[in-house]
């Protein structure tokens, strides 16, 4: 077996290394004081996309809501009909047609997965009836099936519903 020797190793890491420069590729998204942009003083949280949008759950106005963004515009879309005044958002999954918002929210100490359609401004709960403790949703990419995990007994578990 032949040594390779410390120059060999140190060639072998800075490869590694330099291999990934670039890699993550920060975006230039604009700051705004006053909360009405995607950075900004108050929380950005749980970020997903789904070109040209990204859905997050931001600390706005004292609560935890859902935000969308649209990078082309470079501007907050408002999603009237979507949030609570009395609810703690988290987990938004948006659908790549970009119709489609599903997310947890905790209202009175009962979690539940919700299902907003942008188009019609409606918002439903998906597991409204069932005693158990849910989170982390995630959208098939139509928007058809809602995937989540389920606290029963103790144990969580994944389950799957038909959001439509």
């Amino acid at each position: 077996m032949r040594k390779i020797g410390n120059i060999g190793v140190y060639f072998g890491l800075a490869t590694l290394i330099t291999s990934c420069g670039g890699y993550p590729r920060l975006l230039s998204l604009p700051y705004d004081n006053g909360g009405r942009n995607i950075n900004s003083p108050a929380t950005e949280s749980f970020p997903q996309i789904a070109t040209p949008y990204i859905v997050f759950i931001g600390d706005r106005n004292g609560t935890q809501v859902v935000c969308l963004y649209d990078s082309q515009n470079r501007r907050l879309v408002d999603l009237p009909g979507l949030n609570f005044l009395d609810a703690i958002a988290t987990s938004p999954s948006i659908s790549e047609d970009n119709r489609y918002i599903t997310f947890a929210a905790t209202r009175n100490g009962r979690s539940a997965i919700y299902f907003y359609d942008r188009q019609t401004q409606q918002r439903r709960n998906l597991t409204e009836g069932l005693e158990a403790e849910v989170r982390n949703p995630s959208m098939s990419s139509d928007g058809g099936k809602i995937a989540y995990e389920i606290a029963r007994n103790g144990h969580w578990e994944i389950a799957i519903i038909d959001s439509r």
